[in-house]
């Protein structure tokens, strides 16, 4: 399901149009993203915040067979006033939603330089309902957070190189994160975080 939600940062005057894709409850995000390669811990599913993935391997045309790590490290639900001064508009046939953040650290291992929104672009927050949702997309202008800027996804990241970024999720008013998930395409389960409360 997509949401559109509009925002009119009061800086700026800009609209504002964020996405916020949430997947069903039983299956990830379905679009394929990077496969993960093959290793010793294969079957190991769930990590410790702060554990580095498997290596994971890049299916962008730019980055293709590239190989890089995603480690998260820390995650916070936000609160109602932090969604109240985002600058985000709220969308009245929506329930309420607060932000939680995920701060990660994106290491490129191999290959060709990445650019750190292809490294990111599979993580999942799992609420404690169940509830799965990709990272908040603001297509035009700008949305703002307590201690959590923007990443610069377009940002290089060449072999040997981190990034330590922080990505805004937006969930249900109410919910809490359970766990960080990076998705593994559609035929293998996703990596898990868990997220101790």
């Amino acid at each position: 399901m997509r949401t559109w939600n509009r925002a009119v940062p009061a800086a700026v005057g800009a609209l504002a149009l964020a996405v916020v894709l949430t997947g069903c409850n039983d299956s990830d995000s379905g679009k394929g993203g990077h496969s993960s390669s093959s290793s010793s811990s294969e079957d190991k599913t769930t990590y410790r915040l702060g554990e580095a993935s498997p290596p994971q391997e890049s299916t962008m045309q730019k980055s293709k067979g590239s190989k890089f790590t995603v480690t998260p490290t820390k995650v916070q639900t936000g609160t109602k006033a932090d969604m109240d001064n985002s600058g985000l508009e709220k969308d009245k046939d929506e329930a309420p939603k607060v932000p939680v953040y995920v701060w990660s650290t994106l290491t490129h291992k191999s290959g060709k330089p990445m650019e750190v929104g292809d490294m990111d672009d599979d993580l999942v927050v799992k609420t404690d309902k169940g509830e799965r949702t990709k990272a908040l997309i603001v297509i035009m202008g700008d949305a703002k957070w307590p201690n959590c800027p923007a990443p610069d996804t377009g940002k290089k990241v060449s072999p040997g190189q981190s990034e330590k970024i922080c990505t805004a999720f937006l969930v249900p008013e109410g919910q809490k994160a359970a766990a960080v998930e990076l998705s593994q395409g559609f035929y293998n389960d996703p990596l898990e975080w868990p997220v101790k409360n």
